[in-house]
């Protein structure tokens, strides 16, 4: 069966299929954004095995990439710990988990090089770890929850009453410690319940409570295939990607909300939308953690992980430019940057930066592939992810911009993209 367009574009199989599109363009000189040298490819898996074998010794113990990597895991565990002291049963354990990871993610996008959260030991963190740690204290908090009773939860009711004040509280934010995007976080939260509110089959509400994201809990429970104790992928994508309207307005078919998906120049519309470019990375990030939290919390496989693509966010990405595999056209840094001496600018819908992202997302595939080789190991994806490309991006971005390890291209960002 032939999907619509805006259906093709919502599922997992079409970002890979389109990225692949612009990377044989660029393969071909067709670039419109960058030049490629692949000799620097043997150096990013160098830098990506190193940082591997550092961090995990024994390969077999790779954890996946996912939002639960970014918290405090002493107080996660006593957190859980806590639940089943205070005899919360096993399913609604699995929702709060759900409700927690849902709402951390989706406040998780570039926050700026400036801000960082103080944790209740004194330390300063910033950029994913910051807004991770901010966000379970604003959960344990009852920031999401409108039930005195029960603040380390999420529903519809506690986020439709966030505001950006009460955002800039939580987030420690001030005139010395400024945060990009805190708007964009504030009212995507607030659009969450209006979408969760209008999705009563991936988020059934239960006992009479006001609906929340945990609730997706129990339509996966009824999704199982009890003869694999497995879940497939496509259940869980098609829960997130019916939040789509809670994205801000971008591209749009026939009125259907595309979330992340972009026009890229380097590809022709032949009047079927054979020009735009889905990534839903956040999407894709929040598919990623909520796959952790429902094996961890219910014993079950998700099954079919191998449709999800690398991250295409600037960690990944900045790898590739820092070591030199994509270069920016001359062009293209003239039209990015006032000054000679400064790095490139760009808004996140840019040609450019769908461009880096589309290839981003080809070349996590094939350091993938190369890494593999050169451990004789087979790992997901979300392994190499983790083990991985993204700490070797952040390290070779440390040691090349000491001042702030911040990427090597400058993004606009709304909060909600990138």
């Amino acid at each position: 069966m032939t999907l619509l367009p805006q259906e093709y574009l919502r599922t997992l199989p079409s970002i890979r299929e389109r990225c692949t599109k612009v990377y044989e363009k660029a393969k071909q000189g067709e670039s419109t954004s960058f030049d490629i040298n692949e000799a620097a490819l043997s150096n990013i898996v160098n830098h990506v095995v190193a940082t591997t074998t550092r961090r995990f010794p024994d390969l077999s113990k790779i954890p996946p990439h996912s939002r639960l990597r970014h918290f405090d895991q002493n107080r996660l565990t006593e957190l859980r710990q806590r639940w089943t002291r205070d005899n919360v049963d096993r399913v609604e354990q699995a929702r709060r988990l759900i409700d927690l990871v849902l709402v951390s993610v989706l406040v998780d996008a570039g926050a700026g090089q400036v801000w960082k959260y103080t944790t209740r030991e004194g330390e300063r963190i910033g950029r994913s770890e910051g807004l991770a740690l901010a966000s379970f204290d604003m959960f344990l908090n009852g920031y999401f929850s409108s039930s005195a009773d029960v603040p380390d939860r999420v529903d519809v009711r506690g986020l439709d009453k966030i505001t950006t004040e009460r955002m800039t509280q939580g987030f420690q934010v001030t005139e010395t410690n400024q945060m990009v995007g805190l708007e964009g976080r504030s009212n995507l939260l607030k659009r969450l319940a209006q979408v969760l509110d209008e999705q009563a089959t991936y988020f059934p509400s239960v006992h009479g409570e006001p609906r929340r994201p945990g609730h997706l809990v129990d339509y996966l429970l009824n999704n199982i295939d009890s003869t694999k104790n497995s879940i497939r992928i496509e259940a869980l994508w098609g829960a997130v990607m019916s939040l789509g309207a809670m994205w801000p307005a971008r591209v749009q078919i026939d009125g259907i909300q595309l979330g992340d998906v972009w026009p890229c120049a380097a590809l022709t519309d032949l009047g079927n939308y054979e020009n735009l470019v889905p990534f839903h990375k956040l999407s894709q990030w929040l598919t990623y953690s909520l796959i952790e939290a429902t094996e961890l919390t219910l014993g079950v496989t998700v099954e079919g992980v191998e449709l999800m693509t690398g991250l295409p966010e600037y960690r990944n990405g900045g790898l590739l430019v820092d070591y030199g595999l994509l270069t920016l056209k001359p062009d293209e840094v003239k039209r990015a940057t006032v000054k000679e001496d400064e790095l490139p600018v760009f808004e996140g819908s840019d040609p450019a930066i769908v461009e880096w992202r589309a290839l981003t997302v080809v070349y996590l595939d094939i350091i993938k592939a190369k890494v593999e080789e050169k451990l004789g190991q087979t790992l997901s994806l979300a392994q190499v992810l983790e083990g991985g490309t993204w700490t070797a991006g952040r390290e070779i971005a440390a040691k090349l911009r000491p001042e702030n390890g911040g990427p090597p291209i400058v993004i606009k960002s709304d909060g909600t993209i990138f």
